[in-house]
Protein backbone atom coordinates (compact mmCIF):
# COMPACT_ATOMS: atom_id res chain seq x y z
CA UNK A 1 0.00 0.00 0.00
CA UNK A 2 1.18 3.45 -0.72
CA UNK A 3 2.16 5.94 1.66
CA UNK A 4 -0.91 8.70 1.98
CA UNK A 5 -0.37 11.94 0.10
CA UNK A 6 1.30 14.64 2.68
CA UNK A 7 -1.23 17.92 2.86
CA UNK A 8 -0.58 20.87 1.58
CA UNK A 9 -0.33 24.15 3.32
CA UNK A 10 -3.64 25.44 3.12
CA UNK A 11 -4.97 21.85 4.11
CA UNK A 12 -2.69 21.49 7.09
CA UNK A 13 -3.85 25.32 7.97
CA UNK A 14 -7.67 24.32 8.19
CA UNK A 15 -6.84 21.33 9.91
CA UNK A 16 -5.04 22.91 12.35
CA UNK A 17 -7.97 25.44 13.07
CA UNK A 18 -9.82 22.63 14.12
CA UNK A 19 -7.08 21.00 16.68
CA UNK A 20 -6.11 23.89 18.56
CA UNK A 21 -4.20 21.65 20.78
CA UNK A 22 -2.00 21.36 18.22
CA UNK A 23 0.56 23.18 16.73
CA UNK A 24 3.34 22.80 13.24
CA UNK A 25 3.76 22.70 9.89
CA UNK A 26 4.42 20.37 7.29
CA UNK A 27 7.04 18.85 8.75
CA UNK A 28 5.09 17.86 11.99
CA UNK A 29 1.90 18.20 13.96
CA UNK A 30 3.07 18.75 17.69
CA UNK A 31 1.26 19.22 21.27
CA UNK A 32 2.72 18.79 24.76
CA UNK A 33 0.15 17.02 27.47
CA UNK A 34 0.83 18.06 30.98
CA UNK A 35 -0.25 14.90 33.60
CA UNK A 36 -0.24 15.56 37.35
CA UNK A 37 3.01 13.11 37.97
CA UNK A 38 5.41 10.89 36.21
CA UNK A 39 3.60 7.57 36.75
CA UNK A 40 0.69 9.72 35.46
CA UNK A 41 2.81 10.28 31.99
CA UNK A 42 3.86 7.06 32.23
CA UNK A 43 0.10 5.85 31.81
CA UNK A 44 -0.74 8.34 29.10
CA UNK A 45 2.10 7.06 26.73
CA UNK A 46 0.32 3.58 27.13
CA UNK A 47 -3.08 4.30 26.74
CA UNK A 48 -2.18 6.28 23.69
CA UNK A 49 0.03 3.51 22.71
CA UNK A 50 -2.89 1.26 22.28
CA UNK A 51 -4.43 3.66 19.81
CA UNK A 52 -1.61 4.64 18.02
CA UNK A 53 -0.94 0.09 17.47
CA UNK A 54 -4.88 0.37 16.38
CA UNK A 55 -4.36 2.86 13.65
CA UNK A 56 -0.66 1.04 13.56
CA UNK A 57 0.73 4.91 13.27
CA UNK A 58 2.98 5.86 15.92
CA UNK A 59 3.98 9.34 17.26
CA UNK A 60 7.30 10.55 18.35
CA UNK A 61 6.90 10.55 22.27
CA UNK A 62 9.21 12.71 24.49
CA UNK A 63 8.91 11.73 28.26
CA UNK A 64 9.97 14.70 30.52
CA UNK A 65 8.78 13.72 34.33
CA UNK A 66 5.01 14.44 33.79
CA UNK A 67 5.48 16.38 30.38
CA UNK A 68 5.19 14.15 26.90
CA UNK A 69 5.66 15.95 23.92
CA UNK A 70 4.46 14.55 21.05
CA UNK A 71 5.57 14.93 17.39
CA UNK A 72 3.13 13.21 14.62
CA UNK A 73 4.33 12.98 10.97
CA UNK A 74 4.14 10.39 8.54
CA UNK A 75 7.44 9.69 7.86
CA UNK A 76 6.82 7.64 5.00
CA UNK A 77 5.11 10.03 3.79
CA UNK A 78 7.75 13.02 4.61
CA UNK A 79 5.60 15.44 6.08
CA UNK A 80 2.20 15.65 7.82
CA UNK A 81 -1.02 13.69 6.42
CA UNK A 82 -4.32 12.89 6.77
CA UNK A 83 -3.66 10.01 9.45
CA UNK A 84 -1.43 12.23 11.53
CA UNK A 85 -4.98 14.50 12.09
CA UNK A 86 -6.71 11.52 13.08
CA UNK A 87 -4.18 10.90 15.50
CA UNK A 88 -4.23 13.99 16.92
CA UNK A 89 -7.84 13.72 17.33
CA UNK A 90 -8.14 10.56 18.98
CA UNK A 91 -5.29 11.69 21.46
CA UNK A 92 -7.27 14.49 21.88
CA UNK A 93 -10.57 12.69 22.82
CA UNK A 94 -8.40 10.51 25.79
CA UNK A 95 -6.43 13.88 27.03
CA UNK A 96 -9.19 17.05 26.13
CA UNK A 97 -7.23 19.53 27.75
Amino acid sequence: MPPPPRLSPDELAAALSGLPLWSGDGEGLHRTVELPGFPDAVAAIVRIGFVAEEMDHHPDVDLRWRRLHLTLVTHASGGVTEFDLELARRIDALFPG
